[in-house]
């Protein structure tokens, strides 16, 4: 399409929500641009230049690479709990990267790479089959849907739309009937939600201790009782420098485990500057969501990441994220009370979990931390004066 006229113009004529709601209305996603043979990122897609944090993301990926943080635990596959100086020498390892970056890898995980590669082949199958078959999932009503499709959950609130599209399974507490799977994936998700819920066990064991507290405090509060798993699909992208695949954020719940191919793209805010986090053969990531760190009162810190844009793709991702958001609760969560002192007051506020995801989910991923709205005022000694 040409398009003539002054730039003020064309911005006067631009009706930013029709191009949402045709782009919508398809029900093919990002991937159906993809299959029409875009050549150009359609507006509703460019973000501004400070989202961008300016050049390329080739510009961006060189400069990170002196400052990698990227910390690889290995679990040894069950030895940990027979090995006690092994497993000291384990929660150590995740005490330090939880109160840092937020962020580690894990190995020797219990989960076979064969059941990873396998789950990563069924999310290709379910976004490359007939558009048709998978409209029957696109809504954007979560409210009576355990299986969802669409693209861009925020797109009608977002300032600009993220290269990616998503399946979002709610798997548990409650089973989930595999027939209201797709079908294309259905086995893979059964089986890979079960070890991926075993490896939650884990790992919220070792992060109770590693907040020195008993290793069933966690569990014992309900942080693993429900896991939702968002399958992404990055499409190749022919203007990757205009747009993201996800916008900087942090993670809404307790812990989020994430399978990622080979192709690459998340990075982690550090200190100001975006550091990756490569694909590691075998390895799932872990990162500390929003919740964990309002409960340990910010012993443990939820970081901002974010996914490039590639000209290559399409990449692949599945996060299982560990929160009750989903589910009708009025258990309240606030800064564990062991882990205060006269020195370390509470940061925030008590608060249900379903306060803080309709916080979370009406902000979007538009780049600023949702805990912030939950900070409790604190009054200097000026102020008391």
């Amino acid at each position: 399409m040409v398009v003539s006229g002054t730039q003020e113009e064309v911005s006067a004529t631009y009706d930013r929500n029709k191009e949402l709601r045709e782009f919508d209305d398809t029900k093919a996603g990002v991937k159906g641009l993809v299959d029409a043979g875009v050549v150009k990122v359609p507006r509703i897609f460019v973000h501004p230049p400070d989202t961008l944090h300016e050049g390329s993301p080739d510009s961006i990926r060189s400069q990170s690479q002196t400052h990698l943080i990227n910390p690889i635990i290995d679990l040894a596959d069950g030895v940990i709990d027979k090995d006690m100086n092994l497993r000291k020498e384990i929660i150590e390892k995740v005490r330090q990267a939880s109160e840092t970056s937020g962020f580690f890898q894990v190995v020797n995980h219990g989960i076979p790479v064969t059941v990873l590669d396998e789950m990563l082949q069924g999310v290709r199958r379910f976004y490359e089959q007939d558009t048709e078959v998978k409209k029957q999932f696109y809504i954007r009503d979560f409210a009576n849907k355990r299986v969802v499709y669409n693209s861009n959950f925020d797109l009608y609130s977002s300032n600009a739309a993220d290269w990616r599209d998503t399946l979002f399974c709610l798997m548990g507490p409650q089973p989930l009937n595999p027939d209201e799977l797709p079908e294309a994936c259905r086995d893979i998700l059964m089986d890979y939600s079960d070890q991926v819920k075993r490896l939650g066990t884990i790992l919220f064991e070792l992060l109770s201790e590693a907040l020195g507290l008993n290793p069933n405090r966690l569990r014992e509060m309900g942080c693993e009782d429900g896991h939702l798993l968002i399958c992404h699909y990055y499409p190749a992208c022919p203007e990757p420098e205009l747009t993201l695949g996800a916008t900087k954020h942090a993670d809404s719940g307790f812990i989020t485990i994430l399978l990622q191919d080979h192709i690459g793209g998340l990075q982690v805010l550090d200190q100001n500057q975006w550091v990756d986090v490569p694909p590691t053969p075998g390895a799932l990531v872990v990162n500390i969501g929003d919740l964990l760190q309002l409960i340990s009162n910010d012993k443990f810190k939820s970081a901002e990441h974010r996914v490039l844009a590639h000209k290559v793709g399409p990449r692949l991702s599945l996060a299982c994220f560990f929160t009750t958001s989903y589910l009708p609760s009025t258990k309240i969560y606030g800064p564990i009370k062991e882990l205060l002192l006269e020195d370390n007051p509470p940061i925030y506020r008590e608060i249900t979990v379903t306060e803080y995801t309709l916080r979370y989910l009406a902000k979007g991923l538009e780049g600023t931390s949702t805990l912030e709205d939950f900070k409790l005022q604190t009054i200097s000694s000026e102020d008391k004066k």
